[in-house]
């Protein structure tokens, strides 16, 4: 068996509307105190309590969000991981069933017209970041990651003359 196994872990940057949902809670939840207090007493207090659980549990972890890269001979597997633990899976597909795999910007990526774009890099500027142009569910689909240098060149064995690494 010489299959090949490669994962790599991405985090993605907080975005700049993650800030202002935390402080949005924070801030309905101080609101119910404060304004609650007067008309309903000790039960605004359990209502913030109550808002705040559900905040720490279900919107808070959606905020800190890594992808997993898992590559298995020529088969890409995308996971998303949530507050480092809950896992779901997005996309399984086979690379070598793209049409090219370029750096995101390239001009070799200008003849292709993707119906859907799905964005599982980093979103930082100074990482290298790939577009995968893959059809899919009949549908042309761009998918862009960003991959580490072991695993464009694991990639790079199966894709042979459909990836650029310019």
């Amino acid at each position: 068996m010489n299959d090949a196994l490669y994962e790599l872990i991405v985090a993605r940057k907080p975005k700049p509307y993650d800030l202002l949902v935390r402080i949005l809670v924070i801030l309905l939840i101080a609101a119910v105190i404060i304004i609650g207090m007067p008309f309903i007493g000790l039960l605004a207090f359990i209502i913030a309590i109550l808002l705040a659980a559900l905040a720490y549990y279900f919107v808070f972890p959606k905020l800190n969000v890594e992808y997993e890269y898992i590559l298995l001979n020529h088969d890409l597997q995308v996971d998303i991981i949530y507050n480092r633990a809950k896992r779901k899976s997005l996309r399984t597909f086979d690379i070598q069933g793209a049409e090219i795999i370029a750096p995101k910007g390239s001009p070799r990526l200008n003849s292709y017209k993707p119906d859907k774009v799905y964005d599982y890099s980093s979103g930082r500027t100074t990482e290298k970041v790939y577009a995968v142009m893959i059809p899919m569910e009949q549908k042309n689909m761009c998918i862009y990651i960003e991959p580490d240098a072991k695993m464009i060149a694991l990639m790079k064995q199966w894709m042979g003359m459909k990836m650029y690494l310019d």
